[in-house]
């Protein structure tokens, strides 16, 4: 099976209380890791690249892995997403290049500029079939080359309610990601957070029917925290969003969720544990190969969590 986008998926996401893991990739390992979770589990999948992991391996090489994904999973449904696209001319490129979904992210912009930038992403990619994701409100924390808005007054960063509903008829786009509280990074709240369920709420009753997304959704497992600080790490502060806030989430109209912290952490994990235990080993594929299935089992996890195993035949 070719690559698809994302309009069946969030259509069965929306009516059957799910939602689709979006999870991006760097690497050989990272990716198979998530293709075999996903092949067992039988998910539909998200792959998303960004800016910083073109810059790292180069389009051409992720591209022709994930094509070899693809080729070997033809009962697995899978988009290939930019994710965090920030101007028009990095999403025409992806689209030129392929993708089958792309996120302008114009978040930053006043209203009218994000409006202006995001309307001239839609009309590119619609012409060329390929679905659009666009950001209102900010998120906080720093992830890559994302910096996000000041997390300790978070509150006027959050996506208007009054806002949604022209901000999508004006553009077009196909599905919006809105800042309810969560943040980019391992290090998102520095207490207990909080997030804004309520206008979540009123957002998914403004925009009936419609796919809302969740920005900075890594939960920054106690599992792998742990075993990166036990072998020589130090994230004591680490703290990410409960899985159980973003299992309410996918029951309020959020028909994806983005994953990226996680996986870099599982993958951190195993590789210190096999440095320490095994300090003379020097073979990439006995510390790549562990990371790998890490990330392979956290992701079999997140997709119970989100709801979407068993879900990839609905979503073909």
């Amino acid at each position: 099976m070719a690559l698809v986008d994302s309009k069946k998926m969030f259509k069965m996401a929306y009516e059957n209380g799910y939602a689709i893991g979006a999870f991006n990739v760097n690497n050989m390992e990272i990716t198979q890791g998530i293709i075999s979770a996903v092949a067992e589990e039988k998910a539909p999948l998200i792959l998303q690249v960004s800016r910083g992991a073109r810059k790292y391996a180069s389009m051409s090489y992720l591209r022709a892995i994930i094509d070899v994904a693809v080729a070997e999973n033809p009962d697995i449904p899978i988009v290939m997403h930019l994710d965090h696209g920030d101007t028009f001319e990095t999403c025409k490129q992806c689209v030129d290049d392929g993708f089958t979904s792309v996120m302008i992210d114009a978040s930053k912009q006043p209203f009218e500029g994000n409006v202006a930038v995001t309307s001239k992403v839609v009309e590119y990619s619609h012409a060329h079939g390929v679905v659009v994701e666009a950001e209102l409100g900010q998120l906080g924390g720093i992830e890559e080359d994302v910096v996000g808005a000041d997390v300790d007054d978070v509150e006027k960063f959050l996506a208007d309610p009054n806002q949604v509903v022209e901000f999508v008829e004006r553009t077009g786009c196909d599905s919006l990601a809105v800042a309810i509280g969560t943040s980019h990074g391992a290090y998102k709240f520095k207490k207990e957070p909080k997030l804004a369920f309520d206008r979540l709420e009123e957002i998914g009753k403004r925009l009936a029917g419609f796919p809302l997304v969740m920005h900075g959704s890594s939960s920054v497992l106690a599992e792998f925290k742990d075993l990166i600080n036990k072998y020589g790490g130090d994230m004591p502060g680490a703290m990410g969003v409960p899985e159980e806030a973003i299992s309410k989430a996918v029951k309020m109209a959020v028909c994806k969720v983005n994953i990226d912290t996680d996986l870099r952490m599982a993958i951190t994990a195993k590789i210190r544990q096999v440095f320490v235990e095994f300090p003379r080993e020097f073979d990439p594929r006995k510390y790549l190969g562990p990371g790998r299935e890490a990330i392979k089992n956290m992701v079999k996890h997140k997709l119970h969590v989100l709801g979407c195993a068993g879900k990839a035949a609905e979503c073909m």
